[in-house]
């Protein structure tokens, strides 16, 4: 009996191939994306970028639009945070891997210790939830979506009036 080879199913439905990504094709893209949270993101080796990103990525979250394409994208977006936030974690909760797509629920965590918005840091610790959806092409991440608790976090920072509390400067 011969061993199973890692590759792509393929099932005939009806007179149409269907080829289905192999487990290993699945398995190799989280752990790109991982990488990619872990090393270019967390750690700030923004060189890794150039291993991991397309040179044609697009970040499609509304609250990039001016990014550029390629791991300079990833890049500008990693030096923000960077700029902004110290002990940052991202904490994968959930994650779904299918084709050339990976699904990520993520705790996003750290401490404000730089400029945020125009806000001097408040040295406040926060953790918020994101969703992340990844798409990757040739071995590399091609794609990314986010949905973010960006209100959540401004709370969290004490950047965000709340409730009945007067806004700095109002009485």
């Amino acid at each position: 009996m011969k061993p199973a080879q890692a590759g792509p199913r393929k099932t005939i439905l009806r007179g149409i191939l269907l080829v289905r990504p192999s487990m290993s094709m699945s398995e190799d893209n989280r752990r790109l994306v991982r990488r990619a949270l872990e090393e270019v993101y967390v750690n700030g080796d923004l060189e890794v970028a150039d291993e991991l990103v397309h040179s044609d990525f697009v970040d499609h979250e509304p609250s990039h639009p001016d990014l550029p394409t390629g791991p300079a994208s990833v890049k500008q977006t990693v030096q923000s945070l960077q700029s902004a936030f110290g002990e940052l974690r991202f904490d994968v909760e959930d994650e779904v891997a299918e084709a050339d797509k990976v699904v990520q629920r993520v705790t996003m965590s750290g401490r404000h210790t730089g400029p945020l918005m125009g806000r001097e840091p408040t040295g406040a610790a926060f953790a918020v939830r994101h969703i992340y959806i990844w798409r990757i092409e040739d071995g590399k991440i091609a794609e990314h979506w986010g949905s973010r608790d960006d209100l959540g976090l401004l709370g969290q920072l004490g950047l965000l009036p709340l409730g009945d509390e007067p806004e700095p400067g109002r009485s």
